[in-house]
Parts: C-alpha cells; sequence; structure tokens
C-alpha cells in the first residue's frame, strides 16, 4: 500500500476535508439529505482523518455517548481508494483511541452491506434491520 496515515484530525484545519469526503460518500453516493448528514453533532465529536500519498481519502467520527458508551459514526472512504483496508484501519484506530481512554462499550448503525466489516472486528448485530437515512442499517455493539 502506499503511504497512509490515520490520525485525529484538527478541526480547525481539517474539517473542510471532512466534509468534502462525507458530501461526496453520502450525499453524492448514498442520496443522504445534507441536514441528515451534518446534524450538528460535529463540533461534540473527535474524528479521524485517513491520508493516503498525502491526499484526505477518509473520515470517522468518535462521538461519546456517555463514560461507559461511545458511537463511531459516519465512516467514509473515497471510491478511489476503496478496497485497501482503509475503513477497517480507521475503525481500528478508532477502537484504540477508545480504549485509551478506558470506554467500556462501542456501538454503530452499520449500513447493512458492511456489516461484515465490523464481524470482522469483534462487533456483534444487535436488534432488526431498520432504515436510516433511507439506507438499512442495523445496530452493532462491541466491548472492549
Amino acid at each position: 500500500m502506499s503511504d497512509l496515515v490515520i490520525r485525529l484530525a484538527d478541526l480547525s484545519f481539517e474539517f473542510s476535508q471532512i466534509k468534502a469526503i462525507r458530501k461526496i460518500v453520502f450525499q453524492e453516493e448514498q442520496g443522504v439529505e445534507e441536514d441528515l448528514e451534518f446534524d450538528g453533532k460535529d463540533e461534540i465529536c473527535d474524528h479521524l482523518i485517513a491520508f493516503l500519498d498525502d491526499k484526505a481519502v477518509g473520515t470517522a467520527r468518535i462521538r461519546y455517548l456517555d463514560d461507559k458508551t461511545v458511537k463511531i459514526e459516519r465512516l467514509a472512504v473515497l471510491s478511489t481508494a476503496r478496497g485497501q483496508g482503509i475503513g477497517k484501519k480507521i475503525i481500528n484506530e478508532a477502537l484504540l483511541i477508545i480504549a485509551n481512554k478506558k470506554i467500556p462499550e462501542v456501538v454503530i448503525n452499520a449500513q447493512e452491506y458492511v456489516k461484515n466489516l465490523y464481524y470482522k472486528l469483534g462487533f456483534a448485530e444487535e436488534g432488526e434491520i431498520f432504515i436510516e437515512a433511507g439506507i438499512p442499517h442495523v445496530k452493532m455493539r462491541k466491548k472492549l
């Protein structure tokens, strides 16, 4: 693989890159409405950003629900960088950050077509499939 760097984003400098990735993946490719994608919670979250050869290609956000539970959301990788395991590496980095904060539980509302990624990372499916932003999702949970 080329040079891949995944780290916590500095929102004051990098949110425009995060927003551009999410706009392409969620709004343009998947048809998610802007007000659903940009829900006003970004400023209370940690964000990861992935750079491949110095180009921003992926992101995810970590939202702290309480002192025992975190939700990983908005995992997005540009189509030009997919198929290289970048999404998995972003989630693994998020899990490391969460574990270092001693938070014992992570939840994800996974799009159904990518739930196998989360199975491979130790998440378990919980409940029935539901529709969020017009897309089938399933809630998944992992104990750290």
